[in-house]
């Protein structure tokens, strides 16, 4: 292997046009690497398959994240070699920018790989990720080729407003997920970190369809522009109630917790308005967090928000759940309920961030009644690190 191959990797996905990544690192990797072929994988947007970007319907030829090598690569964030027969060895490499997992970078080799020429590759799949980040602006080629079936006008507003799904610096690692994913409505999660601090947001707004959208990226975005304008987090959530407020005049309004945590001591502050839930798991014991209960935003005029101290400890799990998961119905009556979120956080606690959303999702379908979601369910968890 050529041990410029990173830098001819970065110089051709910068030259390439939007559309033309995978043939322009294919390049690459035939020329430096002698790749005898090269797939690229990207998560679909309910994170139960990889979907190949060279495939005319990708649907057709996805790959099961459980159960594969590329779906281990994927889970453990690290690179997989598998014997590949005539081709020799397919390599499959995590694709991931900053801890929010994208997909898998498979190349076919002739031989058993060196350390060094893995190392090289796993670093050309990092660029790749930064790479597809860019290149969503000016194409839907990598938007498409992520999709098991089509998204619903609802649902793509609310994942057009997403920072992503997971994001990891040394503080903290952070991990989100939406479901129904094609059909989300009205929930939605955002955060953002700066040199000192980190603010999470969660979002559950009323209504179905498109209209509860709407009322979400309103709000999302009413948050936003006081964040970005410095404003104390108690004077977000009233710039954002008077957003509210002002456009549906308190026959819609939207629940909505936000925390903002200071990055060197772990102390917080909070406000809650509205129903998202926080779980604590804190050595082996789980905790509901309660906080003062405040209206949520958009239900009266000019409402006052008063933050809450809170304080996290390294080591500690925080979960997000909104009341589509926690207020699940079983056949029974019974309602998902905090036992089993205990049992849950418990059962995950050796997850990476990152996994825990969708590995809680996924024991709903056998908890409630009817085989589809009649509501949104969002998860979101944080490892103080």
């Amino acid at each position: 292997m050529n041990r410029h191959a990173p830098l001819a990797a970065e110089r051709a996905l910068r030259a390439a046009p939007p559309h033309a990544l995978p043939a322009a690192l294919t390049d690459v990797l035939r020329t430096h690497c002698a790749a005898r072929s090269v797939e690229i994988l990207l998560a679909d947007y309910g994170l139960a398959v990889l979907q190949p970007v060279s495939a005319p319907e990708p649907t057709e030829a996805a790959v099961p994240l459980a159960g594969t090598p590329e779906g281990r690569a994927f889970g453990a964030q690290e690179p997989f070699a598998e014997a590949a027969g005539d081709e020799g060895v397919r390599l499959h490499l995590p694709v991931s920018v900053r801890g929010d997992r994208i997909g898998v970078l498979s190349v076919a080799l002739p031989g058993e790989p060196a350390p060094e020429e893995v190392r090289d590759l796993t670093e050309i799949a990092e660029m790749l990720g930064h790479h597809l980040l860019v290149a969503d602006r000016d194409t839907d080629r990598y938007l498409r080729a992520r999709r098991r079936n089509r998204l619903t006008l609802a649902a793509e507003v609310q994942w057009g407003l997403l920072p992503g799904r997971a994001c990891a610096r040394p503080e903290y690692a952070l991990g989100a997920q939406l479901e129904p994913a094609y059909d989300i409505h009205g929930d939605n999660f955002d955060w953002s970190a700066a040199a000192r601090d980190l603010t999470l947001t969660v979002t559950n707004g009323m209504g179905q369809g498109i209209e509860a959208a709407l009322l979400t990226s309103l709000t999302v975005n009413a948050l936003r522009n006081a964040r970005r304008a410095g404003v104390p987090l108690a004077d977000q959530a009233m710039l954002a109630d008077q957003a509210v407020y002002a456009r549906y005049r308190g026959e819609q309004y939207v629940s909505v917790l936000l925390m903002r945590f200071d990055l060197a001591t772990g102390a917080a502050e909070v406000v809650e308005a509205g129903s998202p839930r926080v779980y604590r798991l804190r050595g082996s014991a789980v905790d509901r967090i309660d906080f003062e209960a405040q209206s949520p935003l958009g239900m009266f005029e000019d409402t006052p928000y008063v933050p809450q101290p809170f304080e996290v400890r390294s080591g500690d799990r925080l979960l997000i759940v909104s009341d589509g998961v926690y207020a699940t119905a079983s056949p029974g009556g019974e309602t998902y309920g905090e036992r089993a979120l205990a049992r849950a956080v418990l059962a995950t606690r050796l997850l990476p961030a990152a996994d825990v959303p969708r590995a809680i999702l996924g024991e709903l379908p056998g908890h409630r009644v009817l085989p589809e979601a009649e509501d949104d369910a969002l998860v979101m968890c944080l490892d103080w690190l």
